[in-house]
């Protein structure tokens, strides 16, 4: 008796382990058609799906060895550092492990391996490393910033940096809150995802502008109320600030083509939207929907194959750069404090006619952001 209740135990376990073998291997498999299908091929050479949901503290601590890496022998680029162990994971940073990240940076300071020797037998890290560049290449890199003289606070000077040059889209010291809202429904027009993020605050908060670039959307959409679109000057991302104030949605500056540094003021939060009519307040809850979509090839900018993505990390992210403003008393209008000299706009404006992407404003009602 007891000799069968061992076979039989014996018999459930060897079952139970084929079953978790079969489910890794399907898994696995699963994964690498899924990445075959959308990654780039000699037909379509683009990419047209990615599914972003790094971590913000992965996205930090990346970016904080990158930073002080510039100082050092071994210079680290935080996007090979998340790229490689996106691949890893499979794209799914649930998985992520501080100490995988340490270990990979040990090695590469301690020159055991580069990103190229580590990554040569990795068959989607070109996938990872090129999906995530378009998402955050614009975020870190060398600028110059107006601070605070330290022997004459009331005076500012100008200093060159090497790190984070991009801002959380909410000015600083303006009170906010959110949530992970991605891919919630919605039901105004017709039913449809939610492919942005919603920060709610006062109305009249002023709008940041997360990246330089150029304005390519300024107007009214009947989802998204008065918004801005604003494009980056690689072209990969569009970023999508809708539900602005009534009467005074804008820097009244802007324009479609106009160059924005990161950092400056573009607008105001407000509730505008859900009508065809302009300049009509629908929305309950006064908030900004930030949105970023990327864009690999010009046909994904509208239609059915837009690339939308989760940006709640990347906000929790940007939180450590606000960019702090002030008032003009008689115009009304918001702006920074301290300046910045993106490298980035004197190129693009040198370049400008050269640049095959060019500004246009989009259709007012099939157009930009059908997901806030």
């Amino acid at each position: 008796m007891i000799k069968r209740v061992k076979l039989k135990r014996g018999i459930l376990i060897e079952l139970l382990l084929l079953a978790a073998l079969c489910s890794y291997l399907f898994s696995q498999r699963y994964l690498e058609g899924a990445l075959d299908a959308f990654f780039p091929n000699s037909e379509s050479n683009y990419i047209k799906w990615v599914d972003f949901n790094v971590s913000s503290s992965a996205m930090g601590k990346a970016y904080e060895y990158d930073v002080a890496s510039q100082t050092e022998e071994v210079k680290l680029n935080w996007i090979e550092l998340l790229a490689y162990l996106g691949t890893r994971y499979g794209g799914d940073f649930s998985k992520y492990k501080e100490k995988d990240l340490n270990d990979l940076v040990n090695k590469l300071k301690d020159k055991e391996e580069t990103i190229a020797s580590l990554t040569e037998e990795m068959k989607y890290y070109n996938y990872y490393y090129e999906a995530y560049s378009a998402i955050l290449s614009g975020l870190v890199g060398e600028y110059e910033i107006q601070v605070a003289d330290e022997e004459k606070p009331e005076e500012k000077v100008w200093v060159k940096k090497y790190g984070l040059k991009a801002y959380l889209p909410l000015a600083k010291f303006f009170p906010y809150s959110d949530y992970d809202d991605f891919g919630v429904s919605r039901s105004y027009g017709y039913k449809r995802r939610h492919l942005g993020h919603d920060m709610m605050g006062q109305v009249g908060t002023p709008v940041i502008a997360v990246e330089s670039g150029f304005v390519e959307a300024l107007g009214w959409n009947q989802y998204g109320g008065w918004r801005i679109g604003i494009r980056s000057f690689d072209g990969k991302r569009y970023y999508y600030y809708a539900h602005l104030r009534k009467n005074f949605p804008y820097n009244k500056a802007l324009e479609v083509g106009s160059v924005v540094q990161a950092g400056d003021v573009i607008g105001y939060l407000g509730r505008t939207g859900y009508s065809a009519n302009e300049n009509v307040n629908n929305i309950d809850t006064p908030h900004l929907h930030f949105g970023i979509q990327l864009i690999f090839d010009e046909s994904q900018k509208e239609g059915m194959n837009e690339i939308w993505i989760d940006c709640y990390d990347i906000i929790k992210f940007l939180y450590r750069n606000r960019s702090e403003t002030v008032k003009n008393e008689e115009t009304k209008e918001w702006y920074r404090v301290y300046e910045m000299k993106d490298p980035l706009v004197d190129e693009y404006l040198k370049n400008k006619d050269k640049n095959p992407i060019k500004p246009h404003n989009i259709d007012e009602n099939t157009g930009d952001g059908q997901g806030q």
